[in-house]
């Protein structure tokens, strides 16, 4: 995920962020998360400098709310970053790189996560450096952290087949040297730059990649475990190690590592490095292992280790994560992966917890949809759009997915796993019956289910659940795998761990992956640079467009609308890339989208570009006013070639999303009923003029949009477990906004979740948030002082003043029902203090303590009378 947006959101004007990587930094034994963005700003002279911003963050740093600024590391002449050793660990391929930054004020060390990207934010920070001469970027040992380009002396076909027996240390340097191992197909083109010959070698080595491997099975351990919240409270041995060989991968996952409200709402949590010890104790004791990667999301934690002999052998480390909660962006919820390169195959471990209770099977589709389409991981040749989980040769899915049994009662239930009569039980089982309905899943395989339903126990023991909900028992944990040449040896639960109310899963696989013949790879690789050096590289690319005029009708707020083209290549291999028009920053307008925006194509060879469109936010407020419009031009360009010209129109619904509060109030009929010059009249109108209504009509208090959601949940909702925290369906998120822009609310018909959602997205849409822009520093000092916070609020515009008053009376009501509902003022002040009290745009953020000020703003509110 590209972090560096959420920095953009935090500069002002004239500084840009050119790139941004998530790192840990170093202090003895503290690690404490840290954002890192090299920042480019202009001076009043007309010169360009650079600093490192560093930020704390939330682990989804998607939007500006969500970092905070911690320190800013002018790059002067006096700034160095070097990649640096970690005394006592083992360094193998895969592994994070650790950098020391100095200055003559300061000395960091930060931890980065190894693969591409961290490449290539040291290479720009490199390029920033004054005279680029005070950036070291190579190991202690002298081998290039980043690729040297000569070669020399000897041709790029020597080089690519050069390896011979080496030590692990020296093949590890090696694949981060500009000679390349042959057992790694990527590494082929892992060159700062992309040349075309390179290109054609990777593609057509790619090609016949069967000519020259051949397939050698590893044994891989894939085990899951929702510890509750619990810390390790007894070995894992019976579980990672007992009555097995020695695997030669482990892949370990957890969830609700930590339920805490200081997890949900930030990052940090003791629990990561408690689970990281006990796993690392637990692992077969005929191995020695390496860890290769550990990441995590609030409480959904993956670790990958291998055997320390493979350690050369794992190339392309890469990870990520995905929140599926609240907003799509609280971590509560969603999915880790990570995904990297043994030998010649690639393999993506995914770790998901996805939503919570029975009847909610259709929101844990969802859940897997958002993790499979949003989880993407960059390539090192950055001509080469993103990878996604679907293009792996393996994946492992595992994880608390929380299926439950459906249609039995919980004595039925019990009964069957009583009589073992697994089977039976299974035919119930919501995960298999989504499965066949092919709504998630697809392709997908599963074990059988040979051991009883890991969940639901009372904590310590093997007795079914007591506790006054009396949970239905199910089997939430589960392993599941796609790709070919894939065997399961073992599928089971481990009932002698007893911490949590789940029982971890195991599940032991023989994969087989491909090892390259070494003697067969300089063969082909030979037939195919012979083959080149007779093509005539003069000539001029073409290509062919299957169109090129895309018309999206009626496009609506948050709700994606993709077109397609194909791109066919003629006779020549070709690069083509989306590029900016003059003047323009990008190559296309920020609701657009193109995927791949950049390229390679074989001579006579086809690939498909999405078009996607999606408003949101950003730029809703300008296309309901008329000052944008569904219209723009892209600009196809191939390298050594000609330009091509795209034209993109269509037509926006206006919607409430993104609309002024005063706007909104002065539209007593539905948005979509009102005329367009109309709308744009409202939108543009500004603050300060709704207290001159002589000419409007006579306004509403409160937008009546903003009344038919609160309304809806003070009905229906005041006594909803979870509420503000579980996310809504997508679906009825579309039904809801259609709902209150055509002023059908008699037909809105949605859960109780997706109402509260739509409730936090109509705040976060406010193009200026409910406490106004110009008071924030004022709230900000008088957080501790509630007759004075009272008295700014006061200030506040009419319709604004209402709002607030509004939404802190309805927050109060939910707060009397808190023994239902389970809410507190904290949970409350912390949802609803970044949405309704915003950070001026165009300000830099606030330290964390000055964000917690703006909770404590709102705090004072819900527990004091109005």
């Amino acid at each position: 995920m590209d972090q560096s947006v959420a920095i953009q959101e935090t500069l002002v004007e004239g500084e840009y962020c050119i790139i941004a990587v998530q790192g840990v930094l170093c202090e003895g034994d503290r690690r404490q998360s840290r954002l890192l963005g090299l920042v480019r700003y202009c001076l009043e002279h007309g010169g360009q400098e650079h600093a490192l911003f560093l930020y704390t963050h939330r682990r989804m740093a998607i939007t500006g709310d969500d970092v905070s600024l911690d320190q800013i590391v002018p790059v002067s002449r006096d700034f160095s970053l070097e990649e640096v050793s970690p005394d006592g660990e083992l360094y193998f391929l895969g592994s994070d790189v650790t950098v020391q930054l100095d200055t003559a004020e300061l000395s960091l060390v930060f931890q980065l996560p190894f693969g591409s990207h961290t490449r290539m934010f040291l290479q720009e920070v490199a390029r920033a450096c004054p005279g680029g001469s005070n950036f070291d970027i190579s190991r202690p040992d002298g081998k290039g952290l980043l690729v040297d380009q000569s070669s020399g002396g000897q041709s790029k076909a020597e080089h690519l087949f050069t390896r011979q027996n080496k030590s692990k240390s020296e093949i590890t340097d090696m694949v981060r040297s500009s000679t390349v191992t042959v057992s790694d197909k990527a590494h082929i083109l892992s060159m700062q730059k992309f040349g075309l010959r390179d290109t054609i070698v990777k593609s057509h080595l790619l090609q016949k990649e069967e000519d020259y491997t051949y397939i050698q099975n590893f044994r891989f351990f894939v085990g899951t475990y929702n510890v509750n919240g619990q810390s390790p409270k007894e070995c894992l041995r019976p579980w990672l190690s007992h009555g097995i060989q020695a695997p030669d991968v482990y892949c370990v996952g957890f969830q609700e590592l930590d339920l805490s409200k200081e997890a949900f709402f930030f990052h940090d949590t003791p629990k990561e490095e408690e689970w990281f010890k006990a796993v690392s104790e637990s692992l077969h004791p005929d191995a020695k292992y390496a860890k290769v990667k550990l990441i995590r999301l609030v409480g959904i934690m993956l670790l990958l280790y291998v055997k320390q002999e493979h350690a050369a052998y794992i190339s392309e480390v890469a990870a990520e994560t995905v929140g599926t909660g609240i907003m799509g962006r609280m971590g509560n919820k969603g999915g880790v992966a990570i995904r990297f390169h043994l030998h010649n195959t690639s393999i993506c471990v995914v770790n998901s917890h996805l939503a919570a209770h029975i009847e909610e099977y259709e929101r844990r589709n969802q859940d897997y949809k958002d993790i499979c389409s949003r989880m993407q991981f960059y390539q090192i040749d950055p001509s080469l759009p993103p990878l996604t989980i679907s293009k792996h040769d393996v994946i492992l899915w595992l994880g608390d997915l929380n299926y439950r049994i459906e249609e039995l009662d919980v004595e039925k239930v019990k009964k069957l796993i009583e009589e073992k009569a697994y089977q039976t039980l299974y035919e119930y089982d919501q995960l298999k019956i989504q499965v066949a309905a092919k709504t998630v899943f697809e392709g997908f395989t599963e074990g059988e289910l040979t051991f009883q339903p890991t969940y639901k126990y009372d904590t310590g023991s093997d007795d079914w659940d007591t506790s006054e909900k009396c949970r239905a028992p199910a089997w939430c944990d589960r392993v599941l795998w796609k790709g070919k040449n894939i065997t399961q040896l073992s599928y089971q639960s481990h009932m002698a761990l007893k911490t949590s109310d789940h029982k971890p899963v195991s599940s032991v696989f023989a994969i087989g992956v491909r090892v390259v013949n070494e003697e067969l790879y300089r063969k082909t690789l030979e037939e195919i640079v012979h083959s080149l050096d007779k093509m005539e590289n003069a000539n001029i690319p073409s290509v062919s467009l299957s169109r090129r005029e895309f018309c999206f009708q009626n496009v609506k707020y948050m709700q994606l609308q993709v077109e397609s083209f194909t791109i066919h290549n003629g006779q020549v291999p070709c690069q083509f890339e989306f590029i900016s028009k003059p003047d323009e920053d990008s190559y296309c307008k920020q609701w657009l989208n193109a995927s791949p925006s950049k390229g390679f194509l074989l001579p006579d060879s086809d690939i498909e570009i999405e078009l996607e469109l999606f408003v949101n936010k950003t730029t809703a407020t300008k296309l309901n006013s008329g000052e944008d419009k569904i219209e723009d031009i892209l600009v196809l360009h191939l390298d050594r070639g000609k330009d091509y010209f795209l034209s993109v129109s269509g037509n926006y619904l206006p919607s409430c999303f993104g609309s002024p509060i005063h706007t909104l109030c002065y539209m007593r009929q539905p948005i979509l009923d009102l005329p367009l010059e109309r709308i744009s009249e409202l939108t543009l109108m500004p603050l300060q003029a709704e207290d001159d209504g002589s000419q409007l009509e006579r306004p509403m208090e409160i937008p009546k949009e903003l009344w038919m959601m609160v309304d809806y949940l003070y009905r229906n909702a005041i006594q909803q477990e979870d509420l503000f925290q579980q996310p809504g369906l997508r679906s009825e998120f579309e039904h809801i906004r259609d709902c209150l822009d055509t002023g059908m609310i008699d037909n809105l018909s949605a859960s109780n979740h997706s109402v509260a959602e739509a409730l936090l997205l109509f705040l976060e849409s406010l193009p200026e948030p409910v406490i106004c822009y110009s008071t924030y520093h004022n709230c900000l000092e008088c957080s501790g002082n509630y007759t004075v916070s009272k008295q700014i609020i006061s200030t506040l515009p009419t319709f604004h003043k209402n709002v607030f008053n509004y939404l802190m009376a309805f927050l109060q009501e939910l707060l009397k029902n808190s023994a239902k509902n389970h809410l507190d003022e904290n949970i409350l002040a912390s949802i609803f203090g970044s949405l309704l009290l915003r950070n001026p745009a165009g300000h830099q953020k606030l330290e964390m303590a000055e964000k917690r000020k703006a909770q404590e703003f709102i705090h004072q509110f819900l527990c004091n009378p109005l």
